[in-house]
């Protein structure tokens, strides 16, 4: 049982020499296992820690002016009367927002896009574009290129992260409704009312500032795998890609386009493979179902509420009143989705690789940098699994990288993309640990399968228009 609030899992810890190195976790000078965001003044409820680390209000009136506590007071009720789904999220953009504006841990602060920027990037997937159409038969997917801020990238991707939040924060609210017996939920209505309010606070405090630190760190719309922007638009952060590619040594207009690379990559294939957002999104809903909370905890500390004492119902929610559990649905649902992510990020790392190779003299430098970025828990990883207790494997990349090369080789480009015409034609988790024995199986023909299935029910209809006609 996971010892975290709401039941989300602690991201793996970062090696001492990885891309990011420790500096990840010590964004806001706290990090560590109590805080897996390493937000100052943000400890997770029941982690610990010391001060007003293990306070979730801290991080709003830790460095309030007594001034200001008017406004944080009416701030506070309007977070308890909060009436609205499982997340608060018009709390949680507010956080983002505001930790955007406070700046990167190394004091850079964020910026509005100029022209000059604006025109590199638009340039720059113009040209990835171009060299994509060589080594993909998957067309452009990116009907414009756009740079960000990441005030913009917050607000641009904050309803896809509500699409992925949301199901696995509804099933753990639910918990609250059902713990107290019918005929005592009446009388408790305000006391779960609050309960609601607070949960909703609670996550949207912790989205927010997990958006809000993330947006200094990604340099596109597609750094986690998923299309986290609107589609068709392929976007970069160019302030985020000067930090990115500082310590490099490669020219910047170089690490730029490999960028717009990958970006406009991940275009392609969510645009032109229709069922892959479902099939991905629908593993989050898949794992969310699957989410079983042990309520023992709950019903005891609700059982010894005082309804006219909100610092107790604090210190519960402190505690860790949900304590989710693991069940073969929730690991099932993960299984697909990491293997699902696996696919993407190698299918992209191989079409990418194969179109920069002969044109970047940094093409293998850059890949090995994006790999071990993967590999030691970056940003997006780090908070995808915090959110949702997704853990990515990087040797699961590797593996799916090797495949698509493999298969690129033994089929072509056409053979390879076409794996990717259904769900079932794709490489399985164990097709990832024999490559070879994948890329040399004969694959099943789906159009052959699919003529012979309208066929059939083609057949079928002209029966059953005969047997009417009989019966008339």
């Amino acid at each position: 049982m996971s010892d975290t609030p709401f039941g989300f899992g602690l991201p793996p810890e970062e090696p001492d020499n990885g891309d990011e190195g420790r500096k990840k976790g010590n964004q806001g000078g706290q990090g560590g296992p109590a805080n897996p965001f390493g937000f100052p003044g943000m400890g997770l409820p029941g982690a610990g820690g010391t001060g007003g680390a293990d306070n979730p209000f801290a991080a709003m009136f830790g460095s309030m002016n007594p001034n200001d506590l008017g406004a944080a007071f009416q701030q506070l009720g309007q977070m308890l009367s909060y009436e609205g789904g499982p997340v608060n999220w018009d709390m949680a953009k507010d956080i983002a927002r505001q930790t955007v504006a406070q700046g990167t841990a190394d004091g850079v602060k964020d910026t509005s896009v100029g022209i000059a920027e604006k025109s590199a990037v638009e340039e720059a997937v113009r040209l990835a574009d171009h060299w994509l159409d060589g080594v993909t038969s998957l067309p452009s997917g990116a009907t414009t290129a756009v740079a960000w801020s990441r005030a913009e990238w917050v607000e641009a991707t904050l309803p896809v992260w509500k699409e992925l939040v949301d199901p696995v924060a509804e099933r753990v609210g639910a918990a609250m409704g059902g713990v107290l017996p019918e005929e005592m939920q009446a009388m408790a209505g305000p006391l779960l009312g609050m309960m609601r309010s607070m949960g909703g606070a609670m996550f949207g405090q912790q989205i927010g500032q997990a958006v809000g630190v993330l947006a200094g760190e990604v340099v596109g719309s597609t750094d986690i795998g998923l299309p986290l922007g609107p589609a068709g638009k392929a976007a970069l952060l160019p302030l985020n890609i000067e930090g990115f590619g500082k310590d490099l040594g490669v020219p910047s207009d170089e690490v730029r386009l490999y960028l717009a690379l990958r970006e406009a990559a991940h275009a392609r294939l969510f645009a032109h493979v229709p069922w892959l957002r479902s099939h991905l999104f629908g593993a989050v809903e898949g794992y969310a179902r699957g989410i079983k909370v042990d309520t023992s905890k709950l019903e005891d500390v609700v059982g010894q509420l005082d309804p006219s004492n909100p610092e107790q119902l604090q210190e519960a929610l402190q505690g860790g009143m949900f304590q989710p559990q693991d069940t073969p649905e929730q690991k099932a649902a993960l299984a697909r989705l990491e293997t699902a992510l696996a696919l993407v990020e190698g299918w992209v790392d191989a079409v990418v690789h194969e179109a920069a190779k002969p044109r970047l003299k940094s093409a293998d430098a850059m890949r090995e940098t994006m790999r071990r970025r993967r590999a030691s828990g970056g940003p997006a990883e780090q908070t995808f699994a915090t959110l949702i207790g997704l853990e990515l494997r990087p040797r699961r990349l590797r593996d799916a990288s090797r495949l698509w090369a493999s298969l690129t080789d033994a089929r072509g480009v056409d053979g390879r993309d076409g794996l990717w015409e259904h769900p079932d034609m794709l490489p399985t988790a164990s097709d990832l640990d024999d490559p070879d024995g994948f890329v040399h199986r004969e694959q099943l023909d789906f159009s052959e399968i699919d003529k012979m299935l309208g066929e059939a029910a083609e057949k079928r209809g002209r029966q059953d228009d005969g047997e009417g006609e009989e019966n008339k």
